[in-house]
This record gives structure tokens, sequence and C-alpha cells, in this order.
């Protein structure tokens, strides 16, 4: 930046203490519009009516003060004093032009509106309205036969903008009706309107509510008073309430409801736009109707970036920055000494900044920067002083200009001829060479450089640059001008779609052609691509340059299609939009609406205006449901239009975001054909944004506590200086959401959803989640109507619950006279790890005096035994399911009569149902499991007869006090090849087992194949019998076949290699419930890993060691065995017995 001599600054302001404000008076009456200037005199004061210079007169007086005088106020059609004034000051460094006031004259006119006649029924509600246009407003009373109302009693109101609501009507409400309008000026009654009042015929019937006058869009000026009425109508009376379409809270300190539903917003400020919705809901019930309405509050202008006076010398560029707020968007004009300035080559407006370049002495003078809106003008003002001086270097030489990329250039010059050794600094001019009134923008740079890179174009631009050389006291001319073009570049986004169907089975796509500013060179081709929301197939269709429309054929009806968009240069394609969705109409032999025809426009930073027009056609619209949301946000509720409606604005949105807006039709017979349309919100350029910018997001965002269904968050206040109120949004999101949104297709996409919380404190507690479920927390700062970005992510799981639901399909078998089989399928629950089962049983006997007898499964088995039962006895069986929280509730009590055998009864309401499928299954599954058996123990039976056996043994299975129990010493452990399941007629399993094994077929009885006769052949062997010990006798021939794996283990279970040192290779009984036909397949499908290793003890030509099953097995002795184990085969290990754990 240049400096120049600090004396040159000083110079006497010129400026307004007092400006004229508005007036409004009556005809006839005196006026008198202040205004007082202050600077060097001699300071001059002038008027302008409309912008017209004023001259005194008899009837125009200017005041010594410099304030004007109209001694008796004209209102004629020839002539009027109405309009807007200013005054304008002057002294010698310049003029000044004051603020715009209005003058007035009180008004009314005839009404236009007036009300009229209303037939009820007793106990309803009338409605009356009128309207006036009067300056000031007029005050509306009404009067009842000629006798004024109450402004308000427990069933009468009257609302400021003239409408009179009787609730609860009775007989002597009936009777005229007038409204009378009244002003500073005069006072006006309308006709009068008849109220009839109609006994009931009969009694009233339930009815849904019905909103009969709802809210309707609404423009008010600042501070003023504003009325959205709701008055709805049913059986029974319907409540009102109201909110907010954005979720923000409704303001409770200037909104307050005036009769039965009316909201009152008094004092309004921008802070209460927005969509207000009214919703009539039935007492008790979810039954409810709603309507909307968009407040808009217009704002005065007000400058909040002013421009500063400068001192700049000739030759040189000058900037005056301005920046205003307001609504609607304020116009920004530039005044030079009080006149309009005229714009040419040396000085243009870009927006709202005023640059000067070439700077001429002409130029010194008083600027100001003028804001207005329909709600008034303001004004602001600096002073340029252009600074003379001689020995100017001459212009930078030999401009040249080469293109690098798409957004950079590089510029190179040779220094001036003249004056070369006093240059400080070369200043770089350039702007858009196409379009008028384009920006110039300007880069200062040091004397020891002759080239510089200009590296923030656009692409595919053509620009004129030259350059200034700055000398202490001056600059010199411009240089030469030299133009060059950027190279292209991709397109920065895609167009905004707009989709609409004309018939069940097609969608048409249209779109505008992107701006050169977004295309970024010439657009080559579209791609369009579309699938349904159901399907992750994609079909693409690209499309010519010039395409603006496109038609997809042969779709389904009712169905939610997905579609974007990509645009591509000669350099490549961009990004592809988001997708946007789509639902083709319903198949419906009526005739429904057609589409409206849409346009949206962005009015500012944070509204869009959206117009639409209904086609020509048979069909009756009876309104128009709009809706819109963010891109990636969930929908806002739909808002109810009415048929004569055909815009609407909405308010409250984010700046730089993209919006989809769908609007229909309605009719009597169905829903319209709807329309989608997207828009980006610009950015907002006004100086609070860059001044002020948007506030950090919160900080350390922290879980504090957490259980299975709601987390408490806690997180800092970021460091800035507010003085204004905070609030905060919590945002809570199904881990994997983003991506069911962005078009991947997860498990759970379908049951996931955002919530959203509001909080004025640092902390929240989040609840109703579900539990065992991964959430993303993120928090949000509101200040002063502007938000801050969404804080960094913070992950946090809810712990486990305790199943809410009990086991589902219970049931029963008798499988034995004193055996049941219980089976049950898992909770239907999501998110629930299920740990263990509690079956709790107990005869009648037993439940009535509360004992009852519980057996636990592990979470994976869904089956159970039940043993010792006894006959004749009807039991009471009843399931719960637990997780590592806690146990869950039981389920119907399910009732089990033994001594019927094959029947199972289920205990609900008195109802006894007999499962027969159940017991055929098991039937067949035991029958095939027997024959089995008895097939292959007959073909070991018959092969074993043509050998001999070598030596006889004897086994013993003992308590499973360890693995060497029962033998009684280790000389003996060379004699031990295999160990025999055994079961007594009393044996009892501690876990809820029983004497029998169940495999893939079905359950099979112990009792059935554990007992066969024959003598012992080696009773030298008996020697290893103990007391306690369960004895079998059995021979083995050393060149008999081994028993085929699939029947071992149908028979023992998996059997392991003699390199297992556990019993992992033992198998549950049937009461773990581990068993299942697709286990027990598998299991016999795979009989080589089960198959044992070749014993050590026996050569390579002893042949193979096997056992052989004989015709008998005897036991010597029957003792109760607490568990049924499984058998390894033929363990043979050095000085070593490894016995089969349990």
């Amino acid at each position: 930046i240049l400096s120049f001599p600090v004396g040159v600054l000083c110079f006497s302001e010129l400026s307004f203490i007092t400006e004229p404000s508005d007036v409004t008076v009556l005809p006839k009456d005196p006026a008198v519009l202040d205004c007082q200037a202050h600077g060097q005199p001699p300071v001059t004061i002038k008027w302008l009516r409309n912008g017209v210079k004023l001259a005194e007169s008899e009837h125009i007086h200017f005041l010594p003060n410099g304030s004007l005088y109209i001694p008796k106020i004209k209102h004629t059609k020839e002539d009027s004093d109405e309009g807007f004034y200013q005054c304008l000051s002057q002294n010698k460094f310049g003029a000044i032009l004051s603020q715009r006031s209005r003058l007035t004259i009180a008004s009314i006119s005839e009404f236009v509106l007036h009300p009229v006649p209303v037939v009820v029924t007793v106990g309803s509600v009338a409605r009356f309205s009128c309207a006036v246009i009067s300056s000031p407003p007029a005050t509306i009373t009404w009067e009842l036969n000629q006798r004024t109302l109450p402004l308000q009693t427990d069933r009468i109101t009257v609302l400021p903008n003239g409408v009179l609501q009787i609730h609860n009507v009775q007989l002597e409400d009936a009777g005229h009706y007038q409204c009378v309008a009244t002003n500073i000026g005069s006072v006006l009654k309308s006709r009068e309107a008849t109220l009839t009042v109609n006994l009931d015929a009969g009694p009233k019937l339930r009815q849904r509510p019905r909103i009969i006058a709802g809210p309707q869009n609404v423009t008010v000026s600042l501070h003023q008073t504003v009325v959205l009425e709701c008055v709805a109508t049913g059986n029974p009376r319907p409540i009102i309430s109201w909110s907010r379409a954005d979720s923000k809270p409704i303001d409770v300190y200037n909104a307050k409801v005036l009769g039965n539903g009316n909201l009152v917003i008094t004092d309004v400020s921008t802070k209460h736009s927005g969509v207000y919705i009214c919703r009539a809901t039935t007492p008790g019930t979810r039954n409810h109707t709603t309507a909307a309405a968009n407040l808009t509050v217009l704002v005065p202008p007000n400058i909040v970036e002013k421009p500063e006076s400068q001192t700049r010398p000739r030759a040189g560029t000058a900037r005056f920055m301005c920046q205003a707020e307001g609504v609607p968007t304020p116009h920004i004009t530039w005044l030079k000494n009080g006149e309009q300035v005229h714009l040419n080559g040396r000085i243009k407006m870009y927006s709202s900044k005023l640059v000067i370049t070439q700077i001429i002495p002409e130029d010194d003078a008083i600027y100001q920067c003028v804001a207005e809106n329909e709600q008034g003008s303001v004004l602001s003002l600096a002073r340029l002083i252009v600074v003379m001086s001689e020995d100017r270097p001459s212009a930078p030489r030999n401009i040249h200009a080469e293109t690098i990329s798409s957004s950079a250039i590089l510029l190179a010059w040779e220094r001036p001829l003249y004056n070369t050794d006093k240059v400080i600094a070369y200043s770089v001019h350039y702007m858009k060479a196409e379009g008028l009134n384009n920006e110039e923008y300007q880069v200062v740079i040091g004397n020891d450089t002759t080239s510089y890179i200009i590296d923030d174009l656009e692409p595919a631009r053509n620009y004129s640059f030259y350059i200034v050389a700055y000398m202490p006291m001056g600059a010199s001319r411009m240089s030469d001008q030299v133009s060059q073009h950027t190279l292209e570049d991709v397109p920065l986004r895609t167009p905004e779609l707009s989709l609409t169907s004309q018939s069940t089975t097609d969608i048409q796509v249209s779109w505008q052609p992107l701006p050169a500013k977004v295309s970024r060179g010439r657009v080559s081709a579209y791609r369009l691509s579309y699938r349904t929301a159901a399907d992750s197939t994609v079909t693409s269709v690209e499309l010519l340059q010039n395409s603006t429309e496109y038609l997809l054929e042969g779709l389904q009806p009712d169905t939610i299609y997905l579609l974007r968009m990509a645009a591509a240069t000669r350099v490549g394609w961009c990004e592809p939009s988001a997708w946007t969705s789509h639902r083709t109409p319903k198949t419906s032999g009526n005739k429904v609406p057609s589409a409206p025809i849409l346009q949206l426009e962005a009015l500012n930073c944070t509204s869009i205006v959206a117009r639409w027009q209904s086609s020509l056609e048979s069909v009756a619209i009876q309104g128009y449901r709009l809706c819109y949301h963010e891109e990636g946000q969930p929908e806002q509720p739909d808002i109810q239009l009415q048929a004569q409606t055909n815009t609407y604005t909405i308010g409250g949105l984010d700046p730089r975001k993209k919006y989809h807006v769908k609007i229909l039709a309605v009719s009597k017979v169905a829903d319209g054909h709807q329309r989608d349309q997207t828009i980006s919100t610009p950015g907002c350029v006004s100086a609070r944004d860059q001044l002020a910018a948007a506030p950090p997001p919160p900080n350390q965002v922290t879980v504090l506590d957490g259980n299975s269904s709601a987390v408490s968050l806690r997180w800092s206040h970021p460091p800035f200086p507010s003085g204004k109120a905070v609030s905060y949004t919590v945002r809570c999101t199904p881990f994997g959401l983003m991506k069911c949104i962005l078009g991947y297709f997860l498990p759970n996409c379908h049951d996931v959803g955002i919530l959203f919380l509001c909080s004025t404190k640092q902390s929240v507690t989040v609840q109703k989640l579900d539990p065992n479920t991964r959430y993303e927390f993120m928090v949000r700062l509101h200040v002063d109507q502007m938000s801050s970005p969404w804080s960094s992510v913070v992950y946090h799981q809810t712990l486990p619950a305790a199943p809410s639901q009990p086991p589902a399909g219970v049931r029963v078998t008798l499988i034995e006279e004193d055996t049941a089989l219980v089976s049950w399928r898992e909770p239907t629950e999501s998110n629930v790890v299920i740990t263990r089962y509690t079956i709790l049983y107990a005869s009648q006997k037993d439940w009535i005096a509360g004992h009852w007898q519980k057996v636990q499964r592990e979470g994976s088995h869904t089956m159970a035994l039940l043993e010792k039962l006894e006959p004749g006895n009807v039991y009471l069986v009843k399931i719960a399911a637990s997780s590592e929280v806690g146990e869950g509730p039981f389920s119907e009590i399910v009732e089990l009569a033994p001594k019927r055998g094959n029947v199972h009864r289920i205990f609900s309401d008195g109802l006894y149902h007999i499962d027969q499928r159940s017991m055929t299954g098991i039937i067949v599954g035991v029958s095939i499991a027997l024959t089995c058996i008895i097939t292959c123990a007959l073909i070991l039976i018959s092969k074993g007869k043509q050998r001999k056996s070598s030596s006889h043994k004897v086994i013993a299975v003992g308590a499973p006090e360890g693995p060497r129990s029962g033998f009684p010493s280790e000389r003996h452990s060379e004699n031990i090849e295999a160990l025999i399941p055994m079961m007594s007629d009393h044996f009892i399993d501690a876990k809820g087992g029983s004497s029998i094994i169940i495999n893939g077929t079905g359950p099979v009885s112990s009792k059935k194949w554990l007992l066969f006769n024959r003598e012992i052949r080696n009773p030298a062997d008996t020697s290893l019998y103990e007391a306690g010990k369960t004895v079998l006798r059995y021979e083995e021939h050393l060149g008999s076949a081994p028993l085929p794996p699939s029947s071992r283990e149908i028979i023992y279970g998996p059997l392991r290699s003699e390199s297992s040192h556990t019993s992992e290779g033992s198998q549950e009984t049937g009461d773990s419930g581990h068993y299942s036909n697709e286990e027990s397949n598998e299991e016999m499908s795979s009989p080589s890993s089960s198959r044992s290793s070749r014993p050590e003890s026996l050569g390579p030509d002893d042949g193979i060691a096997v056992l052989e099953l004989k015709q008998s097995f005897k036991v010597e002795k029957e003792v109760d065995a607490p568990l049924l184990c499984g058998i390894s085969e033929a363990h043979v290990v050095s000085n070593t017995c490894q016995a089969a754990s349990c």
C-alpha cells in the first residue's frame, strides 16, 4: 500500500445533524420537515421533492435553520404536497444529500372487503372479515345491531387485521354485524351482514378437525404487529397449537395466543421471519390437520460497511466499499456531490463497490453511498482528495502475457523509460475482457521484479491487463493493455434438474445450460444416470452438448427413482451431482391434475421464492402441497396452500446450499403429478458475513454417561466473543446412515433416521436410542441467526440391554415316558446378544406351591431335555432369555401331560393345541436312526465272526475325578485301547441331560442298544474292576475290520486321534441343544476328520488294531455317572492312559 504525507488528509467534514423523517398530516394542516447540517461555512441547504429541486414560495418556506415549512398542505387531483423529500447541504468541499423522508396525507378508502351474511348452528364458530385501505393504518372495531362489541371476551375475539371470531355461537349472537374503520382523518363503516343461528337438528357426530380459516402469507415492517389466524372446527373441539417449520422455538416474549388459537406477534424483528405451522388436533387422539404460512419481516436498509475517505495521487485508483443489509436487499447507488455518479470507462461500479481509475483533479469530491429499499433509505459519505505531482515516471513497456493453466496467467514487462530510478512499486490491473461493467482487480508488487503470475482467474475466460508504475508522489500513466485467454477446466458443478411425470411410466428431466462461470469452458456432453431406490443397478445415458431435456420412458408406476447428472468439457467430466429422488405416479383410472409449471428464484442468500402455474385442464384443483428440504437432510413437513395461491416464499435457509422443492396439485379425486426442482442459495455478500464470520463450532464434545437407551453429552463453548443468546443443535445419527443417504445399500438402511435436539445449555441427554448400537454425535452453535459448522464427530455405542421379549415358538414334546424335549426360537430382537436361556418347569402341584426346577443353557442353544418326569403329572414350562445385562421376560406357560405320550399342549387362555407335525417328525427321525444303527451293527457282527480275538480287555469308566480314575496302576495302561460310553438306568445329568443320544435324525434311547449278554472270556482281567465303576467286557480281534467312522459317530460322537491330549473330541449329547439336522449331516459327511491314527504299540506287520463289537456287552455293576462322555478311539500312549473327559 502506498503512503503519502499525512498533512493532506485533513479536511472539514460536511455532515447532517438532523435529517427529515416520515410524517403523516391531514389536508390543510401545516407540516415541518427538519434538516440541519454541520461543516465549514458557508453551508447552504436546498430541498428536493421526488428528486426535483424546490423553489421557495408563498406555499413553501425555507427556515433559517434549514428546515422546510408548509403552512397548508395541498391534496387535490391537480396538485398535492405528498411525496418524497430530501435536503441538499453544500459547502466549498462539496455537497451531500439527506435520507429520503415521505410526507403522507391521511386518508381512508372505501372498503375493499365487506362482511357477508353467515348461517351457523348453536355451538359452532362464526367468522366475519373486512378490509380497508388506510393511511395511516385504520383501527377496526365491530358493532352488533349498532352497538360496539368488546374487543375480546370468552367467546368473541376481534383481531387487529379486522377479523371477528365468535366461538360457541348462541342464539343471542344472532343479529346485524357491521365493521367500523377509524384513522386520524375519518371514520368509515361497512355494509351490514346478518348472522343467523339455527338450533341443532340432532346429536353431533364425531368429526375430524378441519381448519376453516388458516394463516396466510404475510409481509410486515419492522416493529409492527402481525396476526396469524387459525380457526378450526371438529367434534370434539380441536386443540390449536403452533410451531415453526425450522424447529426453532417461538418467541415467548413477543408472541401470545389471542382467542382460541390465533397467534399474535408484537414488535416483530428479523428473528420472527419463517414458516409458522398451525396444528388442529382432536383431544386424546392423533387425528390432526395443519396449515402453514410464511412471515416475512421487512427491514429498512442499514449500512454495515461504510466507505472511507481517501487521498490518492493523480492517475491513481480509488476504491470505495459499501455494504448494506435489509429486507428486501437494498439497492445501492453512488452520489458525487449530491448527484448521481456518471459511470464510464474510468469510473465503474462492481456490485456495490465504486472504483475510480486514472484519477483526475475533477474526481476530488464528496461521494455518498445510498442504500434504498421499500422501507426507506440510508446514506454514508466519504471524501476523495486528489494529490497533484510532477516528475512522474513513464509507463511500463512491452507488456507480455502467457497462459499457464486454467486459472493462471504469467505477466511480464519492461521498466519505464524515464525516471526508472524513482519507481518504488508496480500495480498490476486486470479484468475480464468480455461483457460490460466488469470489476477491475489490482495487485501491488515491489520494484525488484518485472513479472507476476496471476493465479485466481476463471477458466476459459479472456482477461485484459495493464500496469502502472508508482513513485512517492505519484503514478505513471497506464501501460498498453494486453489480452490473454485461460485454459478450459472441468465444469464446477452440474445443472439443476427439474423432474416431472406426464404419465405413470415416464419422467421428464429438464435443465438449464450451465453459465460460463460454472461450465469453465464449452460443455461437450451430459451424462444422465438413474436407478430405482430399491436396486443398485445404474443406467446411464449420454446426451449432446445442446440438450436441455430428456424423457425417461418404460419406467415402473408408483416407484421411487434416483437421478443424477454429470457434465463434461474437452478436459473431462465433473463430479456427478447428488442423487435426486422422484416417485412416478400411481396407476389410476381417474384423471388427476398434471404437474404445475414451477419456477424457483433465490431472493437472497437465505430465501427462495417459488412461483407456479397450473396447466389448463378440466380437473378442479382444491389446493397445492409444497415441501422442500436441504440436500442430504430429511424433508420438512408439507405446506398446504390454497388453490388461488401461485407463489410462496421459503425463508430461513442456509447460504450456499442446494435445496429440493416439490409441488403437486390436489383434487377431490387424488393427488396430482409431482414436479421436483432443485436450486442453490447464493452466498451472503453482506459485511456481517465478512467482518463477523460464522462462529466456530463447539469443541471438546464428550460422552459423559450412557446406558442401553440414552447418552449424555457435554461440550465446551468455542472461544469467540458474543453478548447475544446462544443455542445449540445436537445431531444424533446411527452409524452408517450417511452412506444410506448417499445411495449405498446397507442392511438396515430403511430403519435408520436422524434425530435433532435443541438446547440452550452445554449438555443434553439423548433418549430413546436402540441398545447395542453405534451412534454418531455432532453439535452445532447458533447465534444471531448465524450457525457454526458441525463439530467433529463423536462415536459412542449404547450398552446392551436385557431382552424385552421372551423366546418365541416354545414347544415341549414328550419323547419318553419320563423325558421331554423343549425347543424354542431366539427372541425377535435386533441388537440384543443372548448369552443364556433359563427353563423353569414344575408339576401342577409344585407350581401351586411356587417350586420351580431350573435348567440353563448357553445362548447358542435352542433346545433342552427335561428328565425324571413323573408319569401322570401335568407339567408347566416357561423360558426366558438373558443377556450379559440381565434377564428378559418369561414366555407364556406351556403345558405338558407326560401320560399322553405323544401329545403336548400350549397353555394359552385355556385353549390346548396338539402339535401332530412335531411328533410325526420325531417318530420318523427315531425310526431312521434305529434302522441305520441296526444295519451297521449287523454288518460289523457278520464281519467279526471271521476273525479271532487276541485278548480280552476290561475297561472301567468312572467318575470324572481325573483322567486316570478307575485304573489301579500304570502297568495296565498298555491294555487300554478304547473307552466305551455307558449309561445306567438311573443316569442323572447334572446339567439337565439324559440317558439318550440325539443325532441328526432324532433321539435314540440308550435302553435299546445298551445291553447284550455274553460270557466273559478272560476272567483274569477282572482285577481292573473297582467299586463305583461301570465295567464293560468285550473281545477284540486284531484282524477285524474297523467300525465305519460314520456309524461310530452316530453312536458315540466324533472321535479324536492319539495326538489329542484333551477331551475336545467329545460332543455334548442331546441335552445341550447343539444338534441340528445341518450339523449332523455335516459331521456324517466328513468321516475322515474323525478317523483314528495307527496305534504306536503295533508294528507295521501286526496289522491294524481295531475294535470289534461283539454280540453282547454286559454291565457288571451299574452306578450313577454324573456325565455322559464322548470316547476317543484306540488311544494307546506309552505309560499313560488318556481317558476322555466330559
